[in-house]
């Protein structure tokens, strides 16, 4: 293939991964051409996300500045029991983000022009000169690389890679966000500053503070997540789930206000038998709560001639790692970097599938590693391994969201973008 140093990349899905793969591509001199299938503004999805050091360093190198308004502080974790009482803590300092803060400030930095709405891929068409996105409306963009970075359901690994599909690990994640002001006094002062873990039997609840409507980190104006891993079973249970209020299934996902209203009272009523008091009124005060379906998933490679998949696209970790945003950052960083070191397009191509395989397989494995108590739920008790049986609490602390550092199965992964200084300071709370 020819020279890889300079060239024209088409990006397929205009989410954060595909933001941040362009923003990189720009940063060494390519072009891009940015294909968003809705045709709506994404700034208003998305709730809390979680974050790691790496993904700062990835913002610093794309020009963005990293500072406070990034998100809320968080110094420790608690396990709390059914009584309210507080079995464990650690000091574990973090962020706790939002998916609007990344996205606006990502678009912000992508020439209007570059970004097309309404711009759905019917398929993809390369040969030894380029590769071609053909749209669902007809038009034709051509570039030397084509980037997926169309999330779990990527129509581009669809085409090439069909057989990869998503599993499903046997749980759902509810989830919901409460403005801060909704928080009666006693219960705000209970709960809200706190990084909260709930580990009942086959349950784990975390709640936590994030920022509130349009970013929002001022004290009374942010928001409080939360992430409830509950076992369901296998296909049928989730399908069930999916089913609207009319019969029709919606297959592994279903809009919020189409959930079943008995579905989210069965929900509160779990809740309030399982967790400490303030934990089950949280869940009360939740006006939309909605789920989502956990999978795995992993592609057999990330490249196919001149098509490159990225993040979620090519590798889908377990919720526990935090990591889906992050991981899509480094996946536009290392690919970048490779096109910029290599003489080729496919010695970069071939080195970037080479890294960031190896760096999602160890994320999948890791996170399945975390919710193995989740999933054995699905098993006969007896059959069961002591790790599958009980929590290990103190583990689940120190596990869930680790720092990339921290994560066994990446020891000795240098091919990470180190942060400032700065960054560092802002992301462990000490400035403030």
């Amino acid at each position: 293939m020819s020279g890889a140093r300079t060239g024209k990349a088409i990006i397929i899905g205009g989410s954060l991964g595909g933001l941040f793969a362009a923003g990189c591509l720009r940063r060494i001199g390519w072009e891009v051409e940015v294909c968003e299938k809705t045709s709506d503004d994404l700034a208003s999805r998305g709730a809390g996300l979680g974050t790691h050091d790496e993904i700062f360093a990835v913002l610093e190198h794309l020009g963005i500045e990293v500072d406070e308004d990034i998100g809320v502080p968080i110094r420790r974790r608690y396990v709390m029991e059914r009584d309210g009482s507080c079995s464990l803590s650690l000091d574990v300092s973090q962020r706790q983000s939002s998916w609007a803060w990344f996205y606006n400030r990502l678009k912000d930095i992508l020439p209007a022009r570059h970004y097309h709405f309404n711009a759905q891929l019917a398929r993809i068409a390369q040969d030894d000169r380029g590769v071609t996105a053909i749209l669902a409306d007809g038009r034709r963009l051509q570039g030397d690389l084509l980037v997926g970075a169309d999330g779990i359901r990527s129509t581009v690994r669809a085409q090439f890679a069909p057989r990869a599909q998503p599993q499903f690990s046997g749980y759902v994640a509810w989830r919901g966000m409460i403005p801060e002001a909704a928080f009666p006094p006693a219960l705000h002062a209970q709960l809200f500053d706190r990084y909260v873990f709930c580990l009942p039997e086959g349950e784990m609840m975390l709640a936590y503070p994030v920022p509130g409507a349009g970013g929002d980190t001022r004290p009374g104006h942010r928001g409080y997540n939360f992430v409830w891993y509950h076992p369901i079973g296998r296909e049928d249970a989730l399908a069930k789930l999916c089913t609207d209020a009319r019969g029709h299934c919606h297959g592994t996902a279903i809009a919020p206000p189409l959930i079943r209203p008995e579905e989210i009272a069965n929900m509160r009523a779990i809740g309030r038998a399982k967790f400490a008091a303030p934990v089950a009124e949280m869940l009360d005060l939740t006006a939309q709560p909605f789920f989502q379906a956990i999978f795995d998933l992993e592609s057999p490679t990330m490249v196919f001639g001149r098509v490159a998949l990225l993040g979620d696209a090519a590798f889908v970790a377990r919720p526990h790692v935090g990591m889906g945003v992050t991981k899509a950052a480094l996946d536009a960083y290392e690919l970048a970097n490779r096109l910029a070191d290599r003489a080729t397009l496919d010695e970069a191509l071939g080195a970037y599938d080479e890294s960031q395989s190896r760096f999602g397989q160890a994320i999948v494995q890791w996170a399945r590693h975390i919710g193995v108590h989740l999933e054995a739920q699905l098993k006969p008790r007896e059959q069961r391994t002591a790790e599958e049986l009980h929590h290990q609490p103190e583990k689940v602390l120190r596990q869930v969201g680790a720092r990339i550092s921290e994560i066994p199965p990446l020891a000795g992964f240098t091919a990470l973008p180190r942060s400032s200084g700065k960054v560092q300071t802002w992301v462990a709370g000490d400035a403030l």
